[in-house]
């Protein structure tokens, strides 16, 4: 029998007791329940800038990001407006409307390997519809992916290594039918190699490669020199379509994508809530041959009541001119840089600090992590403790030692300096 609401608190710790009741495991997406870190997850009230404010009244320095499409922060004043004055023309329409239009636009200026863009309602959405696109365009079935990287919870996606790098993968979830498992084949990140390998044997089958250009969801996990520019020499030989998964990397590191950075261009690009300025929004944008085979003008059938929603939209285009007119990716960098030092040297051999433009990750292992076994050797435990000690001391990380930390334009250098000096009094009395 679930208890009334008035007979629990309105604690973190008592909200969690009632989600239980109604939410399975009490969360509506898993890394939020702390089973990587232990303890009681926390519930928040508002955000506002860099800080987020729980239930308790605790005024917490968010390095969560919402998993890193805060970079311009919380509420930021200039969204707000846009959005408040969007929605009180129409939550939503089901119809076109200018703004898609110009959102648009925006990216296909932004990302020159897009000549046409298909705005979707989510990330997941997004990765989905470029392995259908890419298998409608190529009449191919199998798609090859890495270790350690995330693209969504679409069935395909879903998939663990096989006990070789040949292998077919085997599912990773409970529900994924077999049969869509055989067509995933996987290999480890940065491992060339064994990618040649997979894509000479199933040279007439790929349809896609899909990478993070850089991988964000087991840590951040650079590529290595070459390792991008090889798969797309890859695609090039077998006739198969590069994806970039940029749901993380697009407009975090600079305008234009990692793609923009790393001089590789890719057949399509996946965006996500970063273009909507936190808002449930996605898109798929690649060169006109691929993307006019979405309906209606072609085959590949792909369709959203809410793709292209007002608010989302208009929230995206005032985050994306905001971005290109104070361009603080530079600033972002030096911030991340200096404190990333500074827990590294606190932290000597017993950890590895990765780190790129406005992201990081302290590994709780010696390094270097350059994939996912590497990754996978950190100390899950000693992660724990430190995310509790951050968090007691008023900043909130990613509650898992596999995600990255972000930071966002608002964020300053006495709030970074803080968390680093915090770092380094844990670190002296470990």
């Amino acid at each position: 029998m679930v208890k009334s609401a008035e007979t629990f608190s309105d604690t973190s710790s008592g909200l969690f007791d009632r989600a239980r009741a109604v939410i399975p495991g009490g969360v509506n997406s898993p890394v939020r329940a702390f089973g990587s870190v232990g303890g009681t997850p926390i519930y928040v009230r508002r955000g506002f800038g860099s800080k987020i404010e729980t239930v308790e009244g605790r005024h917490l320095t968010d390095f969560c990001c919402s998993w890193g499409p805060l970079i311009l922060g919380h509420a930021y004043p200039e969204i707000v407006r846009a959005v408040s004055e969007t929605a009180g023309s129409g939550l939503s329409f089901g119809i076109n409307h200018p703004d898609e239009v110009r959102l648009a636009e925006l990216l296909c200026r932004a990302f020159p390997s897009m000549e046409q863009v298909r705005l979707v309602n989510s990330g997941t959405e997004a990765t989905m519809t470029a392995l259908r696109l890419a298998r409608g365009f190529t009449g191919r079935d199998k798609i090859l992916k890495f270790e350690g990287c995330y693209h969504g919870h679409s069935d395909s996606l879903l998939i663990n290594a096989g006990s070789g790098i040949l292998t077919a993968g085997i599912a990773g979830s409970k529900g994924v039918p077999a049969a869509t498992a055989k067509d995933t084949l996987v290999a480890p990140w940065n491992n060339l190699s064994a990618v040649q390998q997979i894509t000479d044997a199933y040279k007439n089958e790929i349809a896609a490669i899909i990478a993070e250009p850089v991988a964000g969801n087991m840590g951040l996990v650079l590529p290595e020199p070459g390792f991008l520019e090889g798969l797309r020499a890859c695609c090039n030989k077998i006739g198969a379509v590069l994806i970039f998964d940029e749901v993380i990397t697009g407009f975090r590191f600079t305008w234009g994508g990692y793609q923009s950075i790393c001089g590789v261009q890719p057949d399509i690009t996946c965006l996500g809530k970063i273009i909507g300025g936190g808002m449930p929004i996605g898109a798929v944008g690649g060169c006109r041959k691929i993307l006019e085979c979405l309906s209606p003008l072609g085959g590949v059938y792909q369709a959203g009541t809410l793709s292209g929603n007002p608010v989302a939209v208009k929230a995206g285009i005032t985050t994306l001119e905001i971005l290109a007119r104070i361009n603080p990716y530079a600033e972002l960098a030096g911030l991340v840089s200096e404190a990333a030092e500074r827990i590294s040297r606190a932290g000597g051999n017993r950890i590895c600090v990765s780190r790129f433009g406005s992201a990081f990750t302290v590994f709780f292992s010696r390094g270097p992590v350059t994939d996912l076994a590497s990754a996978k050797k950190s100390d899950t435990q000693r992660y724990g403790k430190f995310f509790h000690a951050m968090l007691d001391s008023g900043f909130y990380l990613p509650p898992a030692q596999f995600e990255t930390a972000f930071i966002s334009a608002v964020h300053t250098f006495s709030e970074l300096d803080s968390f680093a000096r915090a770092a380094e009094i844990w670190f002296s009395a470990e």
